[in-house]
């Protein structure tokens, strides 16, 4: 009889520590991000605290984002291993709606959002913006003479002292493919066989461009607004010029996040999603180094930003861009000899 209540007593313990067990296995979230891990950690942290849910992130590296975590994706389409992706830029989230890695769900927290930077079908929803800008080294360049376009790259008067991160991965992928949707294929083609031609350096990432034009290295570099902003506060001597206005326009790209079909805790991604669509998301990353511009009206607009309804944009055509990245990317492999 005793040997049947220690074993009674041990069956109540374990299933207690299981029921335990289950509890806490239900009450997280799993996220990829590709948003640099220095303004997206903040966010999540919040996140956990507001809501008690915790919150298990995955990041990307600097050089491959957010490449690196769509492929992932792309991987676990049969076994997720997420809820939730938090893309630093547009196309790979709209190139993982079409393999059918996400599932729809339209947040009431994007209410406020403009729908140009929601997915009509509920696959995707934007948030707190960046911009593409053109950085320049104010102790080598003067405010007349920095460039005005991505074109003036390829002048020889810039020939070796102007920088671009890898066009394969992140944002500049991003950018890439929109200017093949904006030019055409020729005329962008030129365009990026006329930077190989001037010597335009290829580096690791926008932050070693923002270093490069830091140091001087090299004169001037095409980056984002957040990658400039630690630049400025750090009162490093550079300067931000937002390029083509006049012309065919600034790349602005907005954060995405989406839910991720078969995730292991739905109910909670979701909650995750309203958290980051939320002003209070955007007002932390505009009052962080990222200096995002918010996409909800009455949000405080940052310092060292312009507010996204006075730029000019390039193109909002997110999934056209989308649909021709892969093959862009295979292009400029061949133009750059990447």
């Amino acid at each position: 009889m005793k040997r049947q209540i220690i074993l009674a007593i041990l069956c109540s313990v374990l299933l207690i520590a299981c029921d335990e067990r289950a509890r806490e296995q239900v009450n997280e979230v799993v996220i990829y991000v590709s948003t640099d891990r220095v303004f997206s950690e903040p966010v999540l942290k919040a996140f956990e605290s507001k809501t008690g849910i915790k919150v298990k992130a995955v990041y990307d590296t600097e050089e491959t984002k957010s490449t690196g975590l769509a492929n992932r994706l792309l991987a676990e389409k049969d076994n997720p291993q997420t809820d939730v992706f938090w893309s630093g830029e547009p196309v790979r989230t709209i190139v993982l709606k079409q393999r059918g890695v996400l599932t729809q769900y339209k947040s009431p927290s994007a209410d406020g959002i403009p729908n140009v930077f929601k997915d009509p079908d509920g696959y995707w929803t934007g948030f707190s913006a960046r911009s593409r800008i053109i950085l320049y080294n104010t102790k080598l360049v003067r405010p007349e003479e920095a460039p005005k376009s991505i074109f003036d790259f390829t002048d020889p008067k810039w020939k070796g002292q102007a920088a671009i991160a890898n066009p394969l991965f992140g944002s500049t992928s991003f950018h890439s493919a929109a200017i093949f949707v904006e030019l055409g294929d020729e005329r962008a083609e030129k365009f990026f066989r006329d930077l190989k031609a001037n010597d335009v350096k290829i580096v690791d990432g926008n932050s070693v461009v923002r270093q490069a034009v830091e140091t001087g290295e090299v004169k001037v570099g095409l980056t984002d607004t957040d990658d400039a902003n630690v630049s400025i506060q750090a009162g490093k001597p550079v300067a931000v010029v937002y390029p083509d206005e006049s012309g065919m326009g600034v790349a602005v790209m907005p954060n995405m996040v989406s839910l991720i079909k078969g995730g292991p805790n739905p109910e909670n991604g979701k909650k995750m999603i309203d958290f980051l669509l939320s002003p209070e998301t955007e007002k932390m990353l505009a009052q962080s180094e990222a200096v995002q511009m918010p996409l909800h009206k009455g949000v405080e607009i940052p310092a060292n930003v312009r507010p996204i309804d006075s730029i000019k944009p390039m193109t909002l055509d997110y999934a056209s861009a989308a649909s021709r990245v892969e093959e862009v990317t295979r292009r400029l492999q061949g133009i750059l000899g990447l």
